[in-house]
């Protein structure tokens, strides 16, 4: 991989574990969701490509991780303030979360 980064550019990225509070359908998208996530005392509109794999509807109550320290960006007009992180499995999203509960807002190290 030609893209590594060293140790110190890698402790700049805050990772935390958030819990999705409001999930709402961006009618405007097929891939757009946004979120409310709750990240310790912190709430945070993120705006995630994940609709075809989470109908927003199953997605309230849930743990994700995210990337919390990222700067904002806006996705038809809709700014998101993270980014939570997931892979692929063929089409399928699949999002990555802790193994058992944990208090929102715990960092990930």
């Amino acid at each position: 991989m030609d893209n590594k980064i060293n140790f110190e550019e890698f402790k700049k990225i805050d990772i935390r574990i958030g819990r999705i509070l409001t999930a709402e359908d961006i009618p405007e998208s097929e891939k757009l969701v946004k979120l409310t996530v709750l990240l310790g005392e912190e709430k945070r509109q993120i705006v995630a490509g994940i609709k075809k794999s989470y109908p927003p509807e199953t997605l309230q109550g849930k743990e994700i991780v995210v990337v919390a320290n990222l700067a904002p960006r806006t996705m038809l007009g809709y700014e998101s303030n993270g980014m939570l992180l997931a892979t692929r499995d063929g089409e399928a999203i699949v999002l990555l979360k802790p193994e058992r509960d944990v208090p929102e807002g715990s960092s990930v190290n």
